[in-house]
């Protein structure tokens, strides 16, 4: 008898082992359908950050409890500035549709008739002219430029004379200072690696080995560090900053494997942005970059690093991005499709007030009184909506919206900063969108093979996405300041940063020396 109850005993107690391993994989299981359901929106969805939502749409919410003064913004005539057309910029328009400017090379070729040819010169009259277009590529447009220098002899007293070799950004080299533009241009801005490039090299006829290339774009990239420091100075005398990261492989580790590096990024007030590298995502990093520099407002993804970092320094503001916390419930789509786009729908008004700000074209006290009359109420809905949702009992631990729900309310204050300061933005899609070469990349060159060339990238990404930000042509850019570099005052270095370069030296750019035979 005793023996029979034990092996009930024991049967249930492997029972209720079972059942609770079968909720345990169950719950896994769930979980990983959800993280499949997320990837699959981001390979295959439609992604949109803002999800901006018709005015009119919002009485058909869930939340029409918002005050009463949020009432329909009153609409308003408002002008725009229209881009030029292509004739009121110069643009030459063709009859098959190509544009192109006076800066673009054209060669004329002349058409003869062999039946107009066959007509006596004195019976032949040209009455008009046809011109046809047709865009053409030359394969690597590559150009030796031969200097001649005579060597002449004073008869009288057989001195022999002859002019100096043309100065050469880096001494000695073989690369005129169009070339090394030119390398840079095509490996960090249209992303075409070194052996690409050393291939289209031997397509057209010149031999250059690709260490000799790795090595151009090395000393001139050091030509350029002094400009990238300059810049970074500037950024972090910034009162709003942003930060980020993003990943990239960089130095030999293991056999066959590549070290992991970190890119950290940081945007300054005045559309500038400079990449600094680090083997690792701590925060020490982010001490290090702002050291004690930073006295405003750090707008950041919410990466714990970042708050290590304001909790060491209570001066600094710590702001959070909405993009961010936005993602969290679109991953709980699958789930939780009601309640996530609840929240989504909420955020998407937050970004349609952004919209019509910028509208508006609203700074300062506008902006801000702005946001708090429109962007506040839909903010207190919000967190409204979460707290109602936290007491919700059919949650389970696992449960995406509840993890979204956790990200937000760890957040909440830095979410609400955009609220009290106009300068703030609402999200850090700004960075993402200037960090965009960096993954770019990745998919093309992969990897650096040392930290040190890992260094170089940051240096040169920075000043190039600088100039795309401030629409600055970067060939030019470069052209000019590797000439003007060595020769420019240390103390004025801030004047090469592409932001003042642009106001400073555009209007009178250096040339290259192929630049003034072409011309």
């Amino acid at each position: 008898m005793v023996e029979a109850t034990s092996k009930t005993d024991s049967t249930t107690s492997e029972n209720v082992q079972l059942r609770n391993e079968n909720d345990a994989l169950r719950e896994e299981l769930q979980s990983v359908k959800q993280q499949l359901a997320w990837l699959q929106r981001q390979v295959f969805g439609r992604k949109s950050e803002k999800r901006l939502i018709d005015q009119d749409a919002r009485s058909g919410l869930l939340f029409n409890a918002l005050p009463e003064s949020e009432s329909p913004t009153p609409t308003e005539q408002v002008s725009y500035t229209r881009r030029k057309g292509a004739k009121e910029r110069g643009d030459a328009v063709t009859d098959s549709g190509l544009r192109f400017n006076e800066d673009v090379p054209v060669e004329v070729i002349h058409v003869a008739d062999p039946e107009a040819e066959s007509i006596p010169r004195e019976h032949r009259e040209v009455i008009d002219e046809k011109v046809t277009h047709r865009l053409a590529q030359r394969p690597g447009s590559y150009v030796v430029l031969e200097y001649r220098r005579a060597v002449v002899k004073d008869k009288r007293s057989d001195h022999i004379h002859t002019a100096p070799t043309p100065a050469n950004v880096l001494e000695g080299s073989l690369a005129d200072v169009s070339f090394l533009a030119g390398l840079l241009i095509d490996k960090f801005c249209y992303h075409l690696p070194l052996y690409r490039q050393h291939q289209r090299l031997a397509m057209s006829g010149i031999t250059v080995s690709r260490n000799t290339l790795t090595q151009l774009v090395e000393r001139a990239i050091r030509l350029l560090k002094p400009v990238y420091d300059a810049q970074l100075e500037h950024i972090l005398r910034s009162k709003v900053l942003a930060m980020d990261e993003t990943p990239i492989k960089a130095g030999r580790g293991k056999p066959g494997k590549m070290k992991q590096g970190w890119f950290w990024p940081v945007y300054g007030e005045d559309d500038e942005v400079c990449f600094i590298f680090s083997d690792s995502r701590g925060s020490k990093v982010v001490t290090q970059a702002l050291g004690e520099q930073l006295d405003g407002t750090l707008v950041t993804d919410g990466h714990s690093a970042y708050t290590k970092y304001v909790d060491q320094r209570p001066a600094v503001t710590h702001a959070n991005c909405w993009a961010h916390a936005r993602r969290k419930f679109e991953a709980a789509l699958k789930a939780e499709p009601k309640a996530a786009n609840e929240a989504l729908e909420l955020i998407g008004q937050l970004y349609q007030i952004e919209r019509q700000i910028r509208q508006k074209d609203l700074h300062g006290d506008k902006k801000l009184t702005w946001r708090a009359e429109h962007s506040l109420p839909v903010v207190k809905a919000f967190w409204a909506w979460c707290d109602q949702q936290r007491q919700r009992m059919d949650l389970a631990r696992s449960s995406p919206l509840l993890k979204a729900l956790g990200y937000v309310a760890g957040r909440q204050a830095a979410l609400q900063v955009f609220l009290s300061d106009p300068d703030v933005p609402i999200d850090t899609n700004h960075l993402e969108r200037a960090l965009r070469p960096i993954p770019m990349g990745r998919k093309n060159w992969l990897f650096s093979w040392s930290e040190l060339g890992a260094r170089h990238i940051g240096v040169i990404q920075s000043l190039l996405v600088t100039c795309r930000l401030h629409e600055v042509d970067p060939y030019t850019y470069l052209v000019d300041v590797l000439q003007r570099v060595n020769e420019h005052p240390a103390s004025r270095v801030g004047e090469l940063v592409p932001q003042v370069w642009k106001d400073t030296f555009a209007g009178e750019p250096l040339v290259s020396d192929l630049q003034r035979v072409s011309r």
